[in-house]
């Protein structure tokens, strides 16, 4: 997957996202060995893509 290919399946808006729209982060879900983030309020900008355990990991330090 490239920067530009865009998940099929869709994204999904963090429950950290703030109830104003601000600093909304969405990761893409179609993959178990990746995870796309990118910024909602700029969707014109590419993603970033992680592995899915550095994601998992960093996810399991904000529910510290």
């Amino acid at each position: 997957m490239t920067m530009t290919d865009s998940p099929r399946s869709g994204w999904r808006k963090s429950s950290y996202s703030g109830a104003d729209n601000g600093a909304c982060v969405e990761v893409g879900y179609e993959r178990v060995d990746i995870v796309p983030i990118r910024d909602s309020k700029r969707l014109d900008l590419p993603y970033i893509v992680v592995p899915a355990d550095a994601w998992s990991t960093f996810v399991s330090h904000l529910k510290r």
